[in-house]
């Protein structure tokens, strides 16, 4: 399967993201290898004016937040309204992990140009929202989901 156009090599920041993630993971996941635990990934975004920010998910049987959307609400209570690139990092050592489909829609919806860090056939690169969710609808707040609009599928 060819990557999207979109697709690139991580660049520094990028880089330094996925060290936040990893660093956040490793210090507070709660599960040895192999082993299940509530606490095994870590996730790290980077706000439009630089900050960055980290969570760590909270797995529970009803469905406990994942680290991305942990990540995107401490950015938010941090001040950070615009975020430009996001990547979730498994623990022990797992490395970045694509997000998963309910976190793709929360991005989409409420970050439509960030940058997605995860793995590819070609290494780990970074990849535009938009060429995670092909033909995706946009749902918001005010006027729950809306019309399929192609500008937001152009490449960038």
């Amino acid at each position: 399967m060819a990557l999207p156009a979109s697709a690139r090599n991580l660049t520094e920041d990028e880089l330094e993201l996925v060290e936040l993630a990893r660093s956040t993971i490793d210090a507070n996941t709660d599960a040895g290898p192999d082993e299940d635990g509530a606490h095994t990934m870590g996730a790290a975004v980077r706000a439009s004016d630089g900050r960055m920010f980290a969570g760590v998910n909270l797995y529970h049987f009803t469905g406990g937040p994942c680290a991305e959307l942990v990540a995107l609400g401490t950015a938010r209570s941090g001040g950070a309204r615009g975020i430009t690139a996001i990547v979730a990092v498994g623990n022990h050592g797992r490395g970045p992990v694509g997000p998963c489909g309910r976190d793709r829609q929360v991005l989409f919806d409420y970050h439509p140009a960030v940058r997605v860090i995860l793995p590819t056939e070609e290494g780990v690169k970074s990849v535009l929202i938009s060429d995670l969710m092909p033909l995706a609808a946009v749902w918001t707040v005010e006027g729950g989901t809306q019309p399929y609009n192609p500008a937001l599928f152009r490449e960038s």
